[in-house]
């Protein structure tokens, strides 16, 4: 297992985090207005933070050298394109629920953070199970083998967030209004705090996330057991995920083979986890990175040219049906059928 065990001192990890919290801070105040996010402000947040994620690489570099650096590059490409995938289903549960655009950003931050806590939790467990039963390698390489396999061959199964048993759980506990008010989470009506539809579609995006988590960090895990690597590659990744989404979710249908080449680099990281527990050995980084890179080149690649008569406009996105939650009940309202979205996991996600 390729742990690259280095001394991080307490005020390493303090100052990363404290840097996290100060752009989490700068991104919700350049966006406290619900302004709708068009493509040319989210390309260049996006940028920015992936300046970001990439400057950090080369701090890495002048402190500990290539091979951390590289390691880092390499969780962070392969936590990046996986992000990707996370965008899909982002369009489908705000498609599903109506969200007016002005308010989708706001759910975006708020779900970014629960993102982030979510794999500072997995990304601990995770390392300290691979460092203290050896075997858990072949479990969570065997998982994300079978994930990747799912992903491959369950492209057309349709996501149904109104099914998901956390919103449902929501639904029954605690009292919603089934509209919208404004960016609000919460109202007061005749004195009783009332949840509104957004902080149900906020629970269906968290909710969809922590899926996601689980085999993101389990793919950066088969790169190295670091903590602070997994963590920092994780982190800078999903910190432009909201940027992201709005850069992407006009073009979503272009990627059409992007799910392929993610199935790919999942089953990849899974071999390479089980083989860090055999003689032999973990893969160098230079060949874990070259197939990352090239995977994510080619899957790309082959849906821009597969797609190249599609134009990115509005129709390309899922089709709004808006949910239904009136006295908390189940159904949905009829709508136009939407097209198939699918989960990592070959089952219906959040």
């Amino acid at each position: 297992m390729n742990d690259l065990s280095f001394p991080v001192p307490l005020w390493v990890w303090a100052a990363v985090t404290l840097g996290i919290c100060v752009m989490l801070a700068v991104d919700l105040i350049a966006h406290r207005d619900n302004h709708v996010i068009g493509f040319r402000e989210a390309a260049i947040w996006s940028s920015i933070w992936i300046a970001i994620g990439l400057g950090f690489g080369l701090i890495l570099l002048a402190w500990q050298g290539g091979e951390v650096s590289s390691t880092y590059y390499a969780g962070y490409l392969i936590e990046k394109a996986l992000s990707i995938d996370n965008v899909f289903v982002f369009a489908l549960v705000f498609s599903f629920f109506a969200v007016p655009d002005a308010y989708q950003h706001k759910v975006l931050f708020w779900g970014v953070l629960g993102a982030l806590a979510a794999r500072l939790v997995f990304i601990f467990v995770g390392a300290e199970l691979l460092q203290v039963f050896f075997w858990t390698a072949y479990l969570f390489g065997a998982f994300l083998i079978w994930t990747g396999w799912k992903m491959a061959v369950s492209k057309d199964e349709e996501v149904h967030p109104d099914r998901n048993p956390v919103v449902r759980l929501v639904k029954k506990l605690i009292p919603t209004d089934p509209k919208f008010h404004g960016d609000k989470f919460f109202i007061r009506i005749n004195g009783k705090r009332i949840a509104t539809l957004l902080f149900v579609v906020l629970v269906a995006v968290e909710a969809t996330d922590l899926i996601f988590a689980i085999d993101s960090v389990a793919a950066v895990l088969a790169i190295t057991a670091n903590t602070f690597i997994v963590w920092t590659a994780n982190a800078f990744a999903v910190l432009g995920l909201r940027s992201l989404y709005f850069c992407l979710a006009g073009l979503l249908r272009r990627f059409a083979y992007l799910h392929y080449g993610l199935a790919v680099l999942l089953a990849f990281a899974g071999v390479k986890l089980i083989l860090s527990e055999t003689p032999v050995g973990k893969l160098p980084i230079p060949v874990t990175l070259g197939v990352i890179a090239a995977t994510i080149t080619v899957s790309i690649a082959w849906s821009l040219i597969a797609t190249r008569g599609q134009e990115a406009n509005g129709d390309d996105q899922p089709t709004a049906t808006g949910a239904s939650f009136a006295d908390g009940g189940d159904e949905t309202a009829p709508a136009p059928e939407q097209p198939a979205a699918r989960g990592r996991h070959g089952k219906e996600s959040p």
